[in-house]
């Protein structure tokens, strides 16, 4: 069977060249005689994988000197407990923004260690985010956190809210699990940036955390060790064996997107892809896509059709045109199609010349 457009949230495709190269490394790596899989994580080729891979993940988002960059296990799920142990310093609050279901989430973990202050939320069943000068950001506030794309809701923030006067120097924290490396980010306005990488990274299993300096060595009591970043830190995030595959699969995305351009051009291709999906839907009356024109999430593009009674239709002929994983979360319905970098445009076109004929042929 040839391969299909996978329009997964999560995981999601990986580029079918770095699969290539994994498959031809699977038994033999460069000549060692062994799968990354079967590597001591302590021995010399692991951790030459290990530090290319980090080498290129600075260069690619341009990751000043005074960040930690760390490979860690448990999912962007686990940061939402190690920011507030690590970030709180003796404060006890922290201001979140609440945009959906992932800010809930972090917003329900953080709740164990402080108080949390949500300064800025959307209203219930809106597709949208709070405009920046409604936020009541508090100075005093530990972090301010916030989801700048959420995957579920297909909303993403148009701004950045450290460049909010009021932010002061609150350390900024995002979870940028759903939009990494989908394009430029000027690092050096956040405190922590967190990301699970079966999105735009790699393989589930890995999570890459950027943390400033200034704000590792202080944890609240009673913190593990594995979810101290100074402890991750100090060890080259190989104080426990850290997922080797995951991270060897992470360096070769790396190397992939650097041979394309970097992030630079990976922003120009998914600009190009949301418009032209965003475009096909916004030309129809037989979709529709629920989320403020502004808020827009370049990544993932939910959409409803005028009968909910042709969803399984849909789902099921686009299955067959090789199109698979459309059904929108049971929280929104309809559908939902997550074009990270590894969709490719033919596959975006692909979507939209299906949609066409299907409107064709039922509306």
């Amino acid at each position: 069977m040839s391969r299909v457009y996978n329009f997964s949230a999560g995981p999601a495709a990986l580029p079918e060249e770095v699969l290539k190269q994994a498959q031809e490394e699977m038994l033999d790596w460069q000549g060692c005689g062994m799968s990354v899989m079967e590597m001591s994580h302590r021995g010399k080729e692991f951790m030459s994988i290990a530090a290319q891979a980090e080498s290129d993940l600075r260069e690619l988002m341009a990751i000043p000197d005074n960040y930690k960059v760390l490979f860690l296990q448990g999912g962007a799920s686990s940061q939402f407990a190690m920011v507030p142990m690590n970030l709180l310093r003796g404060k006890g609050s922290a201001d979140y923004i609440n945009t959906g279901s992932w800010s809930k989430k972090a917003i329900g973990e953080a709740k164990r260690y402080c108080q949390v202050n949500v300064v800025g939320e959307t209203p219930a069943g809106e597709f949208t985010v709070p405009a920046a000068d409604t936020l009541t950001l508090n100075p005093d506030a530990a972090y301010l956190h916030y989801t700048p794309n959420e995957t579920i809701q297909g909303v993403e923030f148009p701004y950045v809210p450290a460049d909010v006067p009021e932010s002061g120097a609150v350390p900024l924290v995002g979870d940028f699990s759903s939009t990494i490396l989908s394009r430029p980010v000027d690092v050096s306005k956040y405190g922590v940036i967190y990301a699970g990488a079966q999105k735009n990274i790699g393989p589930a299993g890995l999570t890459v955390v950027i943390v400033r300096d200034d704000l590792i060595g202080e944890t609240v009591a009673g913190t593990p060790a594995m979810f101290d970043y100074k402890i991750q830190a100090d060890g080259e995030s190989m104080y426990n064996t850290p997922p080797t595959y995951g991270w060897y699969l992470a360096g070769l995305v790396f190397q992939w997107l650097k041979r394309n351009g970097g992030l630079a051009a990976m922003a120009a291709t998914n600009q190009r892809k949301a418009a032209a999906l965003y475009a096909a839907i916004d030309g129809s009356s037989f979709y529709n896509n629920p989320v403020e024109v502004s808020c827009r999430s370049w990544m993932n593009v939910p959409f409803t059709l005028a009968d909910a009674e042709l969803d399984g239709k849909f789902l099921a002929e686009a299955k067959e045109a090789g199109l698979v994983t459309l059904k929108g979360h049971r929280s929104v319905g309809g559908m939902r199609a997550s074009i990270y970098n590894a969709m490719p445009e033919a596959g975006v076109q692909a979507l939209i010349d299906f949609m066409a004929d299907f409107e064709k042929r039922n509306g």
